[in-house]
């Protein structure tokens, strides 16, 4: 290769640029044959003036695919998984990348569209304000794209080890933690006064403690170095979206049931507004109010209280009366902004980028059938069988053109204990129907590691609630599933046998399409933000609404007893032959 081409080939390190080689892994499937040989043709030291003059060969259907040219792939689904938490360690470097490598090319060969990463904070940011590492990261995201698959990068300004299926321990950077010891009231405080150091509490967001910075101000900054960082993978398309972490687990809520402070499923939680940030802000909305003697609550019990064992919660409790409505607005009002201002943060950093903004939503399932709705009121969703509070935080993405990402989505009503009056499939269906209602994209994950037949069965119906439609769009389907997690178990034969048939009857029996557009979701610049939604405009969207009808099962369905018992007498044949 000349001196020239390996110059617009590589970066400053010396190492392959993913400009041209992710020529190949954006074709369409009917050039498939031409896209390998563009591959080989690289290797062997071609030059982009012979891959352009193949490209001009092809035709203009090949080059710009039509909308479902396979009327089927307009059901396609495309699926993700999540990498291991501890992917990159704690002393910023990529861990056992041989082994990462083969099995990445294990998820590709399974017909899997990509992967997402956590981003730590905790990491990218440890030695200091404004001093960040990005060395690694750029490691692992050219393995990704070496190994043909796409990218969700999470914003991860949150700890890892606090919460169910953290296996490693990622703490916030040391520096803010240092801030921490002098002004403790940084972090979410409970009534009791202990302190959550796994999220910063929103009530800094406009504090400017962090070495003259406010908390917006350095998730800001950090985004924008990200984007610095990564700005030819964004180009070049790798990352397809980026999920901004805006609470405990990235999601956006308060950390009401952290099980550091011995909370138990199926625990109401505790609010978590008791640091002197949130008290005063509190105390001055009541005041304005008219009402300056009104407090936080003192009456909603601890974190394995049940709803009928306080006088928050219980029949007739305060949640109904004007101070408990007064205090549930604020407190849910006050994570939407917290939410709003981020993401308005985010879409400035990254406007004009081919990607997208995303969201995740906690699913809070258990007391979902009680009267209260205690673990979700805890958490900041204000929702109750006459108030929708999900519809609220759906319009608030759509004017960042975000998706909004759920949880639970393996989850079915008998697998809950009776006591904890859970609802994880009426909950699905409110939230990912509040979410369409606002024509926001929704996407989702599982909360635990599940490898049952059960579980991916109801991901593939919450996928698809209404089935494929062979005629063209399903008339509702999910954009995107994101498996929780990669791990050695899941890579077994049996259990890998069953996410291979599960990635397919995603992808509604269809091949691996390395073409979104041919699905049609189009990778498009991203747009800016639209004006700002007023208050009274969101709790417009509070207004209650029937969820869109389900069907009770799947129509794609990955087997069920039958096939479990198939599985075992393979599994026995197989050992007999090893």
């Amino acid at each position: 290769m000349s001196s020239a081409a390996t110059s617009s080939l590589a970066d400053a390190h010396g190492r392959v640029s993913p400009r041209i080689g992710r020529v190949y892994a954006r074709g369409v499937r009917q050039s498939q044959k031409l896209r390998f040989g563009m591959s080989r043709m690289i290797h062997s030291g071609g030059t982009q003036k012979r891959i352009a003059a193949q490209l001009s060969g092809m035709s203009a259907a090949d080059r710009m695919p039509s909308a479902y040219r396979n009327i089927r792939l307009a059901n396609y689904v495309p699926v993700y998984v999540m990498l291991p938490l501890g992917v990159i360690g704690n002393d910023n470097a990529l861990v056992n990348e041989g082994v990462l490598r083969k099995q990445l090319n294990k998820l590709r060969e399974a017909g899997v569209d990509g992967v997402m990463i956590d981003v730590w904070w905790g990491i990218v940011e440890s030695k200091g304000p404004g001093q960040y590492e990005w060395r690694a990261y750029r490691d692992l995201f050219r393995l990704v794209w070496e190994s043909k698959l796409n990218l969700q990068a999470i914003m991860s300004f949150h700890q890892c080890g606090e919460n169910v299926g953290d296996a490693v321990n990622i703490p916030l950077p040391k520096w803010v933690l240092e801030i921490g010891k002098n002004d403790p009231d940084i972090f979410f405080t409970d009534k009791s006064g202990n302190r959550n150091p796994e999220y910063l509490t929103i009530g800094v967001d406009d504090q400017p403690i962090f070495a003259g910075r406010t908390a917006i101000q350095v998730y800001s900054d950090y985004m924008k170095s990200f984007k610095e960082a990564m700005s030819d993978f964004l180009e070049e398309g790798l990352i397809v979206d980026i999920e901004v972490g805006l609470g405990p687990s990235g999601e956006l809520r308060y950390p009401s049931y952290p099980a550091t402070q011995g909370w138990l499923f199926p625990g109401i939680g505790e609010f978590q507004c008791y640091d002197k940030y949130l008290k005063r802000d509190f105390k001055d909305a009541a005041t304005s109010a008219g009402h300056p003697d009104w407090q936080l609550p003192d009456n909603a019990g601890s974190y394995n209280d049940i709803p009928k064992s306080t006088e928050f919660f219980g029949d007739n409790g305060t949640y109904l009366t004007e101070k408990g409505q007064f205090f549930l607005t604020w407190y849910s009002n006050k994570l939407l902004r917290h939410g709003d201002r981020i993401l308005d943060e985010a879409n400035k950093v990254f406007v004009g980028c081919k990607t997208k903004l995303a969201s995740k939503v906690s699913g809070i399932h258990w007391w979902y059938k009680d009267d209260s709705h205690a673990a979700e009121l805890t958490a900041g969703y204000y929702n109750l069988k006459d108030r929708d509070g999900y519809r609220p935080i759906a319009r608030m993405l759509s004017r960042h053109h975000a998706i909004l990402n759920f949880t639970c989505l393996e989850m079915r009503d008998t697998e809950q204990p009776a006591k904890a009056k859970s609802g994880p499939e009426e909950l699905i269906q409110q939230v990912l129907s509040a979410g369409w209602r606002e024509q926001v994209k929704v996407a989702g994950e599982n909360a635990l590691s599940r490898y049952d037949r059960a579980a991916y069965n109801q991901i593939l119906l919450n996928a698809r609630p209404n089935g494929v439609n062979n005629d063209g769009p399903p008339q509702r389907k999910m954009y995107g599933v994101t498996y929780l997690r990669l791990s050695d178990q899941l890579l077994e034969d049996k259990n890998f046998r069953i996410f291979r048939t599960f990635v397919r009857k995603m992808h509604a029996d269809e091949d691996y399409c390395p073409d979104s557009r041919e699905y049609g979701q189009d990778l498009l610049p991203l747009k800016r933000s639209k004006p700002e939604i007023t208050i009274e405009e969101l709790l417009e969207a509070t207004k209650p609404m029937k969820p869109f009808p389900w069907d009770k099962e799947t129509d794609t369905s990955v087997g069920g007893t039958l096939a479990d018992i198939l599985d075992s007498l393979l599994d026995i044949i197989t050992s007999i032959f090893k």
